[in-house]
């Protein structure tokens, strides 16, 4: 296929006079195919209704084909199955002004376990950027693929040849209980994305958090926990002799001061490494407390994690 390049829109659209788009490329598009489009339809009969700038979004997309035709030699036109009005808008507006034959491509949109659409705009995309989706991240969300998407998903996202994809759901129709067609499709999509080390990370990470896997927590990296755990408070301690379990939870200021946090620990509110502690004088244990990686995974209630950072062990 040859490099990929990638450009700033704002290159060009930036440097064109409005009046001078106005009377070239903006003539060029008809106002009644603009808004007979689905899109346009949906917004103006909104209660928030349609911005001028919105209006217009078509024709600067349509511009933006226009322009990677005549400078990049493009000719195809790839988008989401929601931007083929926007396609569309490019396509009639190319063929006017050059006459060349020009294409638009959809692709269908991947959408959460709800059914929303997935985007920057609906706050929950799923990014290709370790930084802001993790490995464990990326193959939670596969993972966790209803039954009625994870086929089409299978075709969409992987190279399994369609006959072996066959046969994984004809397996699944037998045994629902192992999601085998979503493990597979979390697989194979963390490992293109992020290469077979991403895929055996997503994979540790789910055993330590999900089956309280004490090697699984041993074997990650400071890298994986931070993404494991990114709310997660995490603090470094220095381990003093005799030092207990509830000298550990106020030290990370997990529990409050006083009787109540002591007996959070007493009613099975905390859990060091996945295992729950009930005796807050325990104390703490090198390889039973604190990992052979210098970690302590401190949870207190379910969604309260804290990672301990041990020095000078």
């Amino acid at each position: 296929l040859g490099p990929a390049e990638l450009l700033d829109n704002s290159r060009w659209l930036g440097r064109q006079p409005l009046l001078r788009f106005l009377g070239g490329a903006a003539g060029r598009l008809r106002m009644g195919a603009l808004l007979s489009r689905h899109s346009c339809q949906a917004r103006l009969r909104s209660a928030d209704g349609m911005s001028l700038a919105e209006f217009l979004y078509p024709a600067l997309q349509a511009y933006d084909f226009l322009h990677l035709h005549r400078h990049h030699g493009c000719r195809i036109q790839l988008g989401g199955h929601d931007q083929m009005g926007n396609i569309m808008s490019g396509y009639e507006l190319v063929t006017k002004m050059t006459g060349a034959d020009v294409f638009g491509i959809t692709v269908p949109l991947i959408t959460s376990t709800t059914g929303d659409k997935l985007g920057k705009t609906a706050g929950n995309a799923v990014w290709l950027n370790r930084d802001k989706t993790s490995p464990f991240e990326l193959y939670q969300f596969f993972v966790r693929q209803q039954d009625n998407v994870v086929e089409k998903y299978l075709k969409l996202f992987t190279f399994i040849p369609l006959e072996e994809i066959a046969h994984i759901m004809e397996m699944h129709a037998k045994e629902p209980e192992k999601w085998g067609p979503q493990k597979r499709l979390a697989a194979e999509v963390t490992k293109l994305v992020h290469g077979r080390e991403g895929l055996e990370s997503a994979k540790r990470c789910t055993r330590a958090l999900y089956y309280s896997s004490v090697e699984a927590l041993e074997e990650m990296s400071d890298l994986e926990l931070q993404e494991l755990f990114r709310q997660a408070p995490s603090a470094e301690l220095m381990l003093e002799p005799g030092m207990s379990v509830l000298d550990l939870c106020r030290k990370a200021n997990a529990i409050p001061d006083g009787p109540s946090g002591y007996q959070k620990i007493t009613n099975g509110g905390v859990s060091i490494n996945g295992t729950r502690v009930t005796n807050p004088e325990t104390v703490l244990i090198l390889g039973q407390h604190i990992l052979k990686n210098g970690v302590s995974l401190l949870r207190v209630g379910k969604k309260n994690y804290y990672i301990i950072k041990w020095l000078q062990l």
